[in-house]
């Protein structure tokens, strides 16, 4: 009896925490919501990473095939982004303008892109960034001169651009703990 007691009060704590639960609000702000309509009118899909986080998702990425430059504007409103991803997309280097502003960005997808070393200075202010994604993309040696700033930077994509191994030692000098992705296994030294 006793232990048919105890169920009882275990499930009905438990069913008063369900129920109030879904009354209490979410300490975290949330997100400017005209901002995120933009970026969904834009072609763009926006999530938070956690329920109780209000850092964002946003993909541009096969949503839409008309992502464009402008599409990039609507980003401007949200300072919380914690990841974008723009790969496949139609953006070139101007669009990354847009972008310079998102000191909270941690990764960035761009593969497949119009990205080339032009672009790559709107990342220089971009301090929180980890991943970096260029596969596909025109980047040279040149412009992973932008990206020695970035000293958090842990995980770079290059396979299948112009950048050498020349490129990825010069960088790896300002960023020793970077990883660099060529896709590919480097020949060995002779």
């Amino acid at each position: 009896m006793k232990r048919i007691l105890l169920l009882a009060f275990l499930l009905l704590g438990v069913i008063h925490l369900n129920s109030v639960s879904g009354q209490v609000k979410n300490p975290v702000p949330g997100p400017d919501q005209q901002s995120i309509e933009k970026i969904e009118k834009a072609g763009g899909h926006v999530i938070a990473i956690a329920q109780n986080d209000n850092r964002l998702e946003v993909d541009f990425h096969l949503q839409n095939s008309d992502v464009t430059d402008q599409s990039l504007v609507s980003l401007e409103g949200l300072k919380n982004i914690y990841s974008l991803n723009l790969g496949k997309s139609k953006i070139t280097d101007a669009g990354l303008a847009h972008i310079a502003g998102l000191t909270t960005l941690n990764r960035l997808y761009l593969q497949e892109t119009k990205i080339t070393d032009k672009g790559l200075v709107h990342l220089k202010g971009l301090r929180d960034l980890v991943y970096l994604n260029l596969y596909g993309t025109a980047v040279t040696d040149q412009g992973l001169v932008n990206l020695a700033g970035l000293s958090n930077l842990k995980n770079l994509y290059v396979w299948q651009t112009k950048v050498t191994e020349a490129g990825i030692d010069k960088l790896k000098k300002s960023l020793p703990g970077v990883n660099v992705i060529i896709g590919t296994e480097p020949e060995p030294k002779k």
